[in-house]
């Protein structure tokens, strides 16, 4: 309890300005307590009355690690709905269960790690290359897409009451970061100034200025040559003085002490400390800043820069409410018992939905309830933490894809199952920890249908030091299916049954053997506790699915340049070099889409101008459906190197048979605008064009889908302009 003498002091006056009430309570700090106070772990300063406060959150797709809570699809499942008002939905359902938990533990006295309410999610990196490890917790490879979707992310989570936060988002890793794992902490990320700004940073950018992003994380590696939690170029230069940014900056978990640890930038933990504070990194998640009343003792340091680090973090957490009478922060009054209630796991059970993507269907999906007999195979079949990815809460409860099958299959339907083989591993036949192979070719061999659940998990892509990769990193070697996968979907296949092949994995794998072999392939990421579920709701046609690619599946790792090397050059559906197998973007449907009537605004634009693109969407099959509808844009006639092309606006659509439905993009100025060799922003004159469909305008997309989306160019004319960025 508060000495009622506590309670007078100023910073404790809710009908103060915080900036007052802020400088009152920094004001009233030692230098040592003011140290304390950088630290993720904060302790109590008792003779004020300041609580402890622990910075450090998950909540990837989920309030991860503090109990019981709803597990939603991971973050690459949740970019493959491409549908940013369901992600909007999430987030705020997570920051719903991220206050009731929080004031439920405050009630009983427990101030401990995971129980706050200032977040490190979102991950907006750019998934550039398919061996990164973390790639599942992002949103793809596309700084449009997750531009879009880190908005609505942020937005949800932070709320919208005009005077305190609900929960503080955290996009991360600032800057250019996506592996390897292995190198981290010592990498220097060397990229032009071009591929900075037109690839790594956007989705930033677009966070903080558009989303409200109150934090933001530094990363581990070093871009050109700084370490990314003490660069000026990205802290100062960009961050604050650029876009404006006011609130605070986080270290990645020990970032510090790799300046000169790995580094080597800097001679020890004082000179760490205090570059990471002098270029403002505010909160330290580590033990460097332990080393701060010694940095100022050596002159490395003035008080003053402290109290700037300090005031923006007592800042959020006044925000957050911390020191308000809790009967006046309206989101302290949501009830415990909403979390992991059921309304949130019927959106579990949605997005993904949502995010299943249908890679291949000759026509056997959807399956028939009545079949006689389906054998269940594969390692990922029944395998409750397969659904859940990393930086995952804990559900109450978890339907895999076995439970699933088993209760949409009528009564009559005999189902048998079999792991056939582990994950990984050497060892087929036999008791082993490897499984069985005979007993999974036996249950194939007596079964109408095969549906064999396969993939990756997060014990295999995942954090440096989480998983137990081949490459002992968390990263992959090469695409291939792991183990003996492959051999076990190779003798299920030669049985010449009909065959699903089901896919459970936040990145891209090679199926290049399976997609000529299988029947259907469905891509079905880490789905979520309700996964198996949403699963089964596809394979029996309860939905319709609609899920696209967030990432692009190269035929294989041949494909791909150097995993070392930041150079756009040859990645992502933008630079790719080599026809994919699937591509950004693509998705099937059970039903059809046709597009007519394509419009534009204008035929002729001036420099700065914005132009409208509209066009008639019809569903011409039997099955109600959702489209997702792509916008693309081509420049034609760049000064420089530009994409093949980039996504520019999508929408989720629901049309019944028969419907259609008029669908417009606006493209603004930035839309149409470069970005230079040198990193400058430009609006050129020149020849546009612009694609809209349910697909990419590249030839594969076009092969796959049998069908061309609706293209058409315009100029644009006038002198060359400079964008802020």
């Amino acid at each position: 309890m508060q000495d009622p003498a506590q309670q007078n002091l100023p910073f404790f006056d809710p009908d103060l300005p915080i900036d007052e009430r802020v400088d009152d309570l920094v004001s009233r700090l030692t230098l040592i307590e003011k140290a304390s106070q950088l630290l993720h772990d904060a302790p109590r300063i008792e003779r004020l009355g300041i609580p402890a406060y622990s910075w450090w959150n998950e909540c990837l797709h989920g309030v991860a690690r503090a109990g019981i809570a709803t597990v939603f699809p991971q973050a690459i499942g949740m970019a493959a709905t491409w549908n940013v008002q369901r992600v909007r939905e999430v987030a705020t359902v997570i920051s719903d269960e991220a206050r009731a938990k929080h004031h439920e533990y405050l009630r009983h006295g427990d101030h401990g790690t995971y129980k706050g309410l200032t977040f490190w999610s979102p991950n907006v990196n750019i998934f550039r290359d398919p061996r990164w490890g973390r790639g599942h917790e992002t949103y793809g490879e596309c700084p449009y897409l997750t531009g879009q979707l880190g908005i609505a992310f942020c937005r949800g989570l932070q709320g919208d009451d005009p005077k305190y936060l609900k929960a503080i988002a955290t996009p991360k890793h600032f800057a250019v970061h996506s592996g390897p794992e292995g190198l981290r902490h010592r990498f220097d990320a060397k990229v032009s100034p071009k591929d900075l700004r037109e690839t790594y940073l956007p989705a930033f950018f677009d966070c903080i200025v558009h989303g409200g992003a109150y934090s933001v994380m530094g990363a581990y590696n070093r871009t050109n040559g700084e370490p990314c939690c003490g660069s000026q170029r990205l802290l100062v230069d960009i961050l604050r003085k650029e876009w404006g940014f006011v609130g605070y900056v986080v270290s990645d978990c020990w970032a510090v002490k790799d300046f000169h640890e790995s580094h080597h930038v800097t001679a020890d933990f004082e000179e760490s400390a205090a570059l990471a504070i002098r270029k403002g990194c505010d909160l330290n998640c580590g033990c460097s800043f332990e080393h701060i009343p010694q940095a100022v003792e050596r002159g490395l340091l003035d008080e003053s820069d402290i109290d700037q680090a300090l005031r923006r973090l007592f800042s959020a957490r006044m925000k957050l409410g911390m020191f308000d009478p809790p009967e006046r922060v309206g989101y302290a009054a949501i009830p415990f018992e909403i979390n992991d209630c059921e309304a949130h796991r019927h959106l579990s059970r949605v997005v993904a939905q949502e995010s299943m993507v249908l890679l291949k269907n000759d026509g056997l999906l959807p399956l028939s309830p009545d079949l006689g007999s389906i054998a269940v195979i594969g390692p990922n079949a029944h395998e409750p933490r397969v659904l859940l990815g990393n930086y995952c809460g804990t559900p109450s409860r978890t339907v895999t894809p076995l439970d699933a099958i088993r209760a949409a299959a009528s009564s009559k339907t005999r189902i048998g199952y079999a792991e056939g083989c582990r994950l990984t591993g050497t060892h087929l036949d036999g008791p082993g920890p490897a499984g069985n192979l005979s007993e999974a070719l036996a249950i194939a061999e007596r079964a109408d249908v095969v549906v064999i659940c396969l993939g990756l998990s997060a014990d295999i892509e995942g954090e440096e030091g989480d998983a137990s990769s081949s490459a002992a990193t968390g990263d992959r070697i090469d695409l291939s299916l792991p183990g003996l996968q492959q051999r076990l979907l190779s003798e299920i296949v030669s049985l010449k049954k009909p065959t699903v092949l089901v896919l459970l994995s936040g990145s891209a794998l090679g199926l290049e053997w399976a997609t000529t072999h299988v029947n259907a392939i469905v891509q079905a990421w880490y789905p979520g506790q309700e996964g198996g579920t949403a699963i089964a709701d596809v394979l029996f046609g309860r939905y319709n699915p609609a899920g696209r690619l967030p990432v692009t599946f190269p035929r294989s790792e041949e494909d791909l340049p150097p995993f070392d090397h930041y150079a756009m050059n040859g990645r992502t559906y933008r630079y790719l070099d080599h026809e994919p197998l699937f591509p950004f973007g693509f998705g099937l449907s059970y039903t059809r889409f046709e597009y007519s009537d394509l419009e534009l605004s204008n035929d002729v634009i001036v420099v700065g101008s914005e132009i409208e693109i509209s066009a008639t969407v019809t569903n011409v099959g039997s099955l109600p459906g959702d489209e997702v509808v792509e916008l693309y844009v081509q420049d034609l006639e760049a000064s420089c190197r530009v994409p093949h092309r980039e996504l520019r606006g999508f929408s989720r659509i629901t049309l019944e048979p028969g419907e259609q439905r008029r669908v417009a993009f606006r493209l603004t100025a930035r839309d149409l605008s470069l970005i230079d060799e040198r990193g400058i922003r430009l609006l050129e004159s020149g020849r546009y064009r612009v694609s809209l469909g349910s697909s990419q305008p590249d030839a594969r997309s076009v092969e796959l889908l049998g069908r061309s989306p609706l293209s058409t160019e315009f100029e644009m004319v006038g002198e060359r302009r400079v964008l802020p960025y």
